[in-house]
């Protein structure tokens, strides 16, 4: 199957076509990726093999002179990523820069306005415990109410969701839609979470 499912930038394409050309059979070969759900982010298996062993539902893309492979089972998880590779000069490697994620949607089935009661900060809190909390707890992780100024709900993340490298994706798609739909006068939520010192180790995506 053709399928364009990820953007692979020119500097991942050319380091990709370097790696490739010091193996045997190098013209034979296609950068195979897979993801692997691990907790509450994936985690990616990258690997040159034979093209001719791409599968059928595996998605096939080709980019220049380099073919990338996807699997049938990770086409889905990949879907509109970008493989870059790393700026960080201490951590070099490749970079997946993932908009999905394997936690639960947060906020899957929303909540009606008719049913909050009191202050716009009372009927935060009541989105966050039916609805917010009940989804990411399966990971460990909890959001809080910090505060409300001028329309803006700031949230406090802690447990698995301090330091995750997918907690602005959940935030974003997830936790902010789930408090504006239910609540018309906020009009944006803002994370103030310090991330840095949280126990799982922050990964930071690819900069745009």
């Amino acid at each position: 199957m053709t399928e364009r499912v990820i953007t692979v930038t020119e500097r991942a394409r050319n380091q990709a076509l370097q790696v490739r050309a010091e193996e045997p059979d190098a013209d034979s070969l296609a950068l195979f990726l897979e993801a692997e759900e691990s907790g509450l982010e994936f985690s990616y298996d990258l690997y040159f093999d034979d093209r001719t062993n791409a599968r059928d539902g595996d998605a096939v893309q080709q980019e220049g002179d380099l073919t990338i492979v996807v699997p049938a089972d990770s086409v889905d998880r990949v879907r509109g990523a970008v493989l870059d590779l790393s700026r960080n000069l201490l951590n070099p490697g490749w970079v997946v820069d993932n908009p999905n994620s394997p936690s639960p949607a947060v906020g899957q089935g929303g909540i009606s306005p008719d049913d909050l009661t009191g202050t716009v900060e009372e009927r935060i809190q009541q989105v966050l415990n039916m609805v917010i909390n009940p989804a990411i707890a399966a990971h460990g992780g909890r959001a809080d109410l910090h505060r409300v100024e001028e329309g803006i709900a700031y949230l406090q993340l802690s447990g698995g969701c301090q330091g995750c490298g997918l907690a602005k994706v959940t935030l974003s798609q997830g936790i902010e839609v789930a408090i504006k739909d239910a609540i018309p006068e906020i009009t944006g939520v803002e994370d103030v979470t310090d991330h840095a010192s949280g126990e799982n180790p922050y990964f930071e995506g690819a900069k745009k």
